[in-house]
């Protein structure tokens, strides 16, 4: 099951590598940016103060979601998150979907949990697909400068 969830990613960063020409030579923002579908990541990480961060050496492993997860979020959350007086909690939210160190997909095991850049874990599972938290991971191990992004379908929140 792993080895045919592990060639599923695969293919599927395969398949996105275009989207993410370049990967190599641009860091994990700049790469999310120039892949067109991560505009209200990049504004939550501009409001938090995290661009400079997330553009530092790392490695970051950054599980990103797209514009439309961040749509799929009740009714105006986004806007009140972008708010300075919350940004605090805007933080919390986005540092909970990075991971020190580069984890590839081929480094990935059902049931495993990491800790975040947050503090606490997310649990990802591999059987069935993989998914971090519940979010489903989209498109895999697309590499930039300084870690590796991994595309998810849904905003994962930190336990409260």
């Amino acid at each position: 099951m792993f080895r045919r969830t592990f060639v599923a990613l695969t293919a599927a960063a395969t398949l996105a590598a275009p989207v993410f020409a370049a990967g190599h030579s641009k860091d994990i923002v700049d790469t999310a940016v120039d892949a067109g579908s991560f505009s209200t990541l990049a504004a939550a990480l501009g409001a938090a103060g995290l661009v400079d961060t997330l553009k530092g050496d790392g490695p970051f492993t950054v599980f990103a979601p797209t514009d439309d997860a961040f749509a799929a979020l009740p009714e105006g959350t986004v806007e009140e998150l972008l708010k300075p007086e919350n940004k605090d909690q805007l933080t919390a939210i986005l540092t909970y979907h990075v991971v020190p160190g580069k984890v590839m997909s081929g480094d990935l095991s059902n049931n495993m949990m990491a800790t975040t850049v947050q503090g606490s874990d997310v649990t990802i599972m591999t059987e069935g697909g993989v998914t971090v938290n519940g979010a489903n991971v989209t498109s895999a191990d697309i590499e930039a400068s300084n870690g590796v992004i991994h595309v998810i379908d849904a905003v994962i929140m930190p336990p409260m």
